[in-house]
C-alpha cells in the first residue's frame, strides 16, 4: 500500500510586467504566477503529483492557501484508491459542503480543487508510465464516462450520449494517433498581439509568426478605438489575406458596445472575436453572436464550471469553446467540456500560455482529437511563447503546430531550481 506524505504548496512569480508581455485591455501589467502544488509518496519510485493554478500575480498567495487547505483530504490516504476512482475523488472534494458553500464550483476553491485533481493525474500518469494524452485516450468510453459527474448536465448530454460518442471515436483511435505523432496538432499564436507591445514590435513578431509557420494570429483589443484600427491594420497588411487573424478583447465591452467595436473591425476579416463582454453574461453572448454573424464567437477560458459551459453551447452564444487546464476543477471536468462539445458539435480551440498551460493543455486537446472528437478540423491550440523553459518537459512547437509531448505525466512539472528562484515571500501589513 502507497500512502501520501507530502502535499506542499509554493506561491511562484514572474515579473512579466516589466516587459508587458500578456497585457491587455483588462490586465494591463500581468506577472504570470502560479499558486503550485507537489504531492509526494512513501513509494520507492518516487514519482510526485504536480499541479497548479495560473494567476497574474496579486492574490496568487491566497489561492495557494486555498490549495493548502485541502491537505487534510490526501495526507495519510491511500494512493491506489483514490488514483482508481478518480471519479469518485473528484465528487468527494467538489461536493463536500464547507468548500461547496464558498462557490459552489466556481472561484477560488473550484480552482484549487482543480490543481489537486491535476496533480493526482500527473502522478497516476507517472505511476503508468505515460504521457497523460496517451493515458486518457487509452481509457475505455465507459472508464472515461465514469470519470464525468453528469449532475446538471443531462438536459444537454447523458452519460448513454456521452458514451456514444467516445464509441464513435473508439475505432478511428489509432489512426488518430498516428496523424497526431506524424502531423502534430495545429497552434495559433497569440506573442505579437500584446496591448502593451510597440507597432514596430507588433509587426515584427506578426511576421516572425508567419515565418515560424503560423497560419493564425491573435490580436488583443478592447482598449481605444483608434488603436484597435491601427493595429489590426498593421496586422493585416504583414501576415496578408491568407493568415487568420482574430481578435480578443479580454470581456472590455459591454453587450452594445461590444457589437458596434466588432462590426468596425469585421473588416480585417476576424476569425473569430474572444471574450467581447464578461464571461458569465451568457445572454450578453449570444446577441453579439447572432448582431455579428458570421464572425464567431470564442470563449471560455474565464468560464467558472462545466454548467457555463453546457449553456453557452445551449443558447448558441460560442462557437469556438476555449478550455483552459486550471479554470476548473481538473481533468475531469474538462473532459465533461470536451463531451458537450463534441455532443453540440463546436470546435475546442484551447486556451494556453501563461505559466505551464502550454504544457498542460495540450495534453486534453490531444485527448480529445484521438478519443473524443476524433479530428483536429476547425480546431487550433493557442501558443505564447513566455516561460517554457522552466518546465521539465517544455511544450514542443514548431512549423506552426504542437508536438506530443513523451515523458510520463501531465506536464505541470517544473524545474526545482525555477520554483525556488521565482518563489514570492509575503510581506505582512
Amino acid at each position: 500500500m502507497t500512502t501520501i506524505v507530502g502535499f506542499r504548496t509554493t506561491d511562484v512569480r514572474f515579473a512579466t510586467s516589466t516587459l508587458l508581455d500578456g497585457s491587455d485591455a483588462m490586465n494591463p501589467d500581468p506577472d504570470y504566477s502560479a499558486a503550485y502544488l507537489i504531492i509526494t509518496t512513501d513509494a520507492a519510485d518516487g514519482h510526485e503529483g504536480h499541479g497548479f493554478v495560473f494567476t497574474i500575480g496579486r492574490g496568487n498567495e491566497i489561492e495557494t492557501t486555498a490549495i493548502d487547505a485541502l491537505a487534510p483530504w490526501f495526507l495519510g490516504r491511500n494512493v491506489e484508491s483514490m488514483l482508481d476512482d478518480m471519479g469518485g475523488l473528484w465528487r468527494e472534494l467538489v461536493y463536500d459542503s464547507q468548500f461547496r458553500w464558498l462557490g459552489p464550483e466556481k472561484g477560488i476553491m473550484h480552482m484549487a480543487i482543480g490543481a489537486a485533481i491535476n496533480a493526482m493525474w500527473d502522478l497516476k500518469a507517472k505511476r503508468a508510465g505515460l504521457p497523460l494524452w496517451k493515458l486518457l485516450s487509452s481509457l475505455s468510453p465507459e472508464a472515461i464516462v465514469a470519470l464525468v459527474d453528469f449532475r446538471y448536465l443531462q438536459d444537454a448530454i447523458t452519460p448513454a450520449e456521452a458514451l456514444s460518442i467516445l464509441r464513435s471515436a473508439l475505432p478511428l483511435r489509432a489512426e488518430r494517433e498516428a496523424s497526431l505523432l506524424a502531423d502534430g496538432y495545429p497552434a495559433y499564436t497569440t506573442t505579437p498581439g500584446w496591448l502593451g507591445y510597440s507597432d514596430e514590435k507588433l509587426a515584427r513578431l506578426s511576421e516572425e509568426a508567419v515565418r515560424d509557420g503560423f497560419r493564425q494570429v491573435k490580436v488583443k483589443v478592447g482598449a481605444n478605438r483608434a488603436d484597435d484600427l491601427r493595429r489590426l491594420g498593421i496586422v493585416r497588411s504583414v501576415v496578408g489575406p491568407d493568415i487568420a487573424v482574430a481578435i480578443d478583447a479580454n470581456q472590455a465591452w459591454g453587450r452594445d458596445e461590444a457589437i458596434e467595436r466588432i462590426r468596425e473591425l469585421q473588416q480585417f476579416d476576424l476569425a473569430w472575436v474572444e471574450e467581447p463582454t464578461h464571461p458569465d453574461d451568457i445572454l450578453a453572448h449570444a446577441a453579439i453572436s447572432a448582431a455579428i454573424a458570421p464572425t464567431p464567437i470564442a470563449a471560455g477560458e474565464h468560464a467558472a464550471n462545466r454548467v457555463l459551459f453546457k449553456q453557452f453551447l445551449q443558447a448558441d452564444a460560442l462557437q469556438v469553446l476555449q478550455i483552459d487546464a486550471t479554470r476548473v476543477a481538473g481533468v475531469n471536468e474538462n473532459i465533461a467540456i470536451l463531451l458537450l462539445a463534441a455532443r453540440f458539435g463546436v470546435p475546442v480551440c484551447p486556451h494556453a500560455g501563461g505559466v505551464g498551460l502550454c504544457e498542460i493543455v495540450q495534453h486534453l486537446a490531444m485527448f480529445d482529437t484521438i478519443a473524443v472528437s476524433a479530428t483536429t478540423q476547425g480546431r487550433v491550440m493557442e501558443f505564447v511563447d513566455h516561460l517554457h523553459e522552466h518546465f521539465v518537459e517544455p511544450a514542443e512547437v514548431h512549423d506552426g503546430r504542437y508536438w506530443p509531448p513523451i515523458l510520463p505525466g501531465s506536464g505541470a512539472e517544473m524545474l526545482s531550481e525555477s520554483v525556488a528562484a521565482n518563489a514570492h515571500v509575503h510581506a505582512l501589513r
